[in-house]
C-alpha cells in the first residue's frame, strides 16, 4: 500500500484538525457537567419543594452553575482553538505506506509507525491515530480520493486497529 495526498494552505483545515483532536480529550466535560447540572437542579427542587431550608438551596445552584459552565467548556475550547489555528495555514502532505504515516506541514515533517499505533477512530471527517491513549495525529479523509481511503480503511480493520464511531 502507499497512499500520498496534498493538504492545500487551507485557513480553515487547521481549526477543523485541532476541533477533532480537542473534542476527544474534552468530550468528559460535557457528560460531568450534565451529571452536575441534573443533580444540581434536582436537589435545588427537592430543597424548595420539601423546605429543607435555604441552607442546601446555594449549594444545588452552584451545581447547577458549576455543570452548565463545564458543559460550556468543550465548545469554548474548540473555538478558541479554531480561531487560534488558523494562522497555521500551510501546505503539507501525507505519505502512508505499510510501514508508516509521514507528514509533512510547511518545513517541519514526522511520522508514525503503524507498529506504534494502538488504535484509530473514526470521526465525522477525519481518523483519529492513536498511540498509546493519546491521539497523535489525523488522517483527513474529505482529502484523500475515495479508493485510496478504502484502501486505508481495510488496511487499518485488518491491523485490529479501526475502532466505529
Amino acid at each position: 500500500m502507499h497512499i500520498r495526498f496534498d493538504v492545500p494552505a487551507d485557513p480553515t483545515y487547521p481549526g477543523r484538525v485541532a476541533a477533532a483532536l480537542s473534542s476527544v480529550r474534552l468530550r468528559r466535560y460535557g457528560y460531568i457537567g450534565a451529571v452536575l447540572a441534573a443533580v444540581g437542579a434536582i436537589g435545588f427542587a427537592l430543597s424548595r419543594g420539601f423546605g429543607w431550608g435555604d441552607k442546601l438551596s446555594p449549594l444545588y445552584l452552584a451545581m447547577v452553575v458549576g455543570g452548565l459552565l463545564s458543559m460550556l467548556y468543550s465548545p469554548w475550547v474548540r473555538m478558541r482553538a479554531r480561531r487560534r489555528s488558523s494562522r497555521y495555514a500551510v501546505e503539507g502532505a501525507y505519505d502512508i505506506t505499510d510501514d508508516n504515516i509521514m507528514m509533512r506541514s510547511g518545513s517541519e515533517s514526522g511520522g508514525i509507525a503503524w507498529d506504534g499505533v494502538a488504535q484509530v477512530r473514526d470521526t465525522a471527517g477525519f481518523w483519529i491515530v492513536y498511540v498509546g491513549r493519546m491521539p497523535a495525529t489525523v488522517i483527513p479523509r474529505s482529502l484523500m480520493s475515495a479508493e485510496d481511503a478504502e484502501t486505508l480503511r481495510v488496511f487499518m480493520a485488518e491491523r485490529g486497529l479501526l475502532r466505529p464511531r
